[in-house]
């Protein structure tokens, strides 16, 4: 069984392409935190995703960089010879995707009161519909 499941934060806004047949791949990384952290060694591990069709179309609309995501797939060696060099490369074939996050914890200024009401300035005065 090939069955991988990873959280974690794309690195960069993803890259979508088109191949001549009119197919669609999507392609990000992202980087998942190491559980535990010994001294010296990295705090997060790297992978390369790739996905297609609808699901690269939805990556590509709804996917930035920073955007925590949950993903399940497959890992795949991409191994080639290249001008008589041997290229070694594992990425994640992704058949699932899900926000981990909502979109409000995403955004960049957090509103420090969450009531679901808009601040109303004091001086708004006639402008309301209401009085």
């Amino acid at each position: 069984m090939n069955k991988v499941i990873l959280m974690g934060r794309l690195t960069k806004d993803p890259e979508v392409r088109y191949t001549n047949g009119g197919k669609t791949i999507g392609s990000f990384s992202i980087a998942v935190d190491r559980r535990f952290k010994s001294e010296g060694q990295p705090e997060a591990d790297f992978f390369t995703c790739v996905t297609f069709g609808k699901q690269a179309e939805f990556v590509e609309k709804y996917l930035k960089k920073g955007t925590k995501i949950l993903l399940g797939g497959q890992i795949q060696n991409n191994n080639y010879e290249k001008d008589g060099v041997k290229h070694y490369n594992t990425q994640i074939v992704v058949d699932e995707i899900e926000f981990a996050e909502s979109k409000r914890s995403q955004s960049e200024e957090p509103s420090s009161k969450d009531d679901g009401f808009m601040a109303i300035p004091d001086d708004a005065g006639d402008e309301l519909p209401f009085k």
